[in-house]
């Protein structure tokens, strides 16, 4: 399947990474990439996250990446929703559709 990235996930991914490259740039810079093959691998695998625990029932579905969670829908392709840090809750409002 595709992986498409939503501008919200974009954005989000770009102020996580700032954030972390004010206290190393080599590591921002890894995340990123990681982030970025993690996404890829859900084109193959589209179902290796979870549920969404806030969105039960629904085709939404989360990876664990380190202190953050990739959000994404699985539809005709997956499309990467947004990241959020693993400490807060989500309501739909924070996702862009």
């Amino acid at each position: 399947m595709k992986v498409i990235w939503s501008p919200l996930a974009l954005e989000k991914l770009e102020v996580i990474a700032e954030y972390i490259a004010s206290d190393k740039s080599s590591a921002a810079e890894k995340w990123v990439n990681d982030v970025f093959d993690l996404a890829e691998l859900l084109g193959s695998q589209p179902k290796m996250g979870r549920e969404v625990p806030e969105l039960l029932g629904s085709n939404y579905r989360e990876v664990i990446f380190g202190s953050y969670r990739i959000i994404y829908k699985i539809e005709k392709e997956i499309k990467i929703l947004t990241l959020r840090n693993c400490r807060q809750l989500l309501v739909i409002d924070n996702v862009e559709l």
